[in-house]
C-alpha cells in the first residue's frame, strides 16, 4: 500500500513510517494540513492517516476539503481527543475511522488493512438494486430514481451491506463484522452515527423512507415505493 501520513509530531510520524516500511508499505509524510491537502490531491494513495490537530489547517477541515474536491481516499483520523463527541465530529467530517493516541502500531496496521481491503474489494456482481435504489459496484455510484447520491467509502460499504440484506433485519453486530471488520467499544455509537448519515443521504428529499430503524434490534432497508 501507498500511505500518506499527515502528522506534525515528527516522532510519531517517524514511528509510523518506519513500521510501515518494515511491513512492506510505501509511506509519504506531510507536517502541515495545507501541505497534506496538496500532496493527497497530487498522489495516488490507498489510505490517508490524518492527525486531528495540525498547523496550517485542522485535520477535520483537511478531510472536508479533500471530500469537496472529490478525493474519496479512505482516511484514518489520529487524535488524543477520544471522547464520543470528537469521534462523531471526525466521522461527520468525512473520516472513515478514528484511532486515539496513544495507540499500538499493530492496531493501526490492522485498521489500515481493513480500510484498504474494503475499498478494493471485488465481487462477481456489478449492480445491486433495491426498489428504486441502484448501486454500481464498479463505478461506485449510487442512484435513487434519477438522482445521483454521493457517498464516502464507509457509507458506500454500509449501504452495500444493507442492500445485500434488503428487507432483513441488520443488527449492529452484523455491521461491525461486515463493514468495520473489528469490534469497537460496545458503548460507542459510531454505527448509529454512520447509519444516520447514510439515511440523510438516501432518504432526504424522497417521500418514501427506505432505511428504517427496528427499535432495540437494528435496521432494515426496505423496498421504496416507486
Amino acid at each position: 500500500m501507498h500511505i500518506l501520513i499527515i502528522e506534525d509530531n515528527e516522532e510519531i510520524a517517524t514511528h509510523i513510517i518506519n513500521n510501515l516500511i518494515e511491513n512492506g508499505h510505501q509511506a509519504d509524510h506531510a507536517l502541515r494540513g495545507d501541505e497534506g491537502v496538496e500532496i493527497a490531491m497530487s498522489g495516488n494513495y490507498d489510505v490517508l492517516i490524518v492527525d486531528r490537530m495540525l498547523p496550517g489547517m485542522d485535520g477535520l477541515d483537511l478531510i472536508r476539503r479533500l471530500r469537496e474536491q472529490g478525493n474519496q481516499t479512505p482516511t484514518l483520523i489520529l487524535s488524543s481527543l477520544g471522547d464520543t463527541d470528537n469521534r462523531v465530529l471526525g466521522l461527520n467530517a468525512g473520516g472513515d475511522d478514528y484511532l486515539t493516541k496513544p495507540f499500538a502500531f499493530s492496531e493501526l496496521l490492522a485498521r489500515i488493512h481493513a480500510l484498504n481491503r474494503r475499498n478494493h474489494s471485488q465481487t462477481q456482481e456489478t449492480t445491486l438494486v433495491v426498489g428504486n435504489l441502484k448501486m454500481d459496484l464498479l463505478t461506485r455510484e449510487v442512484w435513487r430514481n434519477e438522482k445521483l447520491i454521493e457517498l464516502e467509502p464507509r457509507s458506500f460499504s454500509l449501504l452495500e451491506c444493507f442492500m445485500r440484506h434488503s428487507n432483513q433485519i441488520v443488527t449492529r453486530e452484523m455491521l461491525l463484522l461486515h463493514v468495520w471488520d473489528y469490534k469497537f467499544d460496545p458503548q460507542t455509537n459510531v454505527v448509529d452515527v454512520h447509519v444516520s448519515r447514510l439515511r440523510s443521504k438516501i432518504d432526504k428529499d424522497f417521500d418514501d423512507q427506505m432505511l428504517l430503524t427496528i427499535r432495540g434490534v437494528g435496521w432494515t432497508l426496505s423496498d421504496a415505493k416507486c
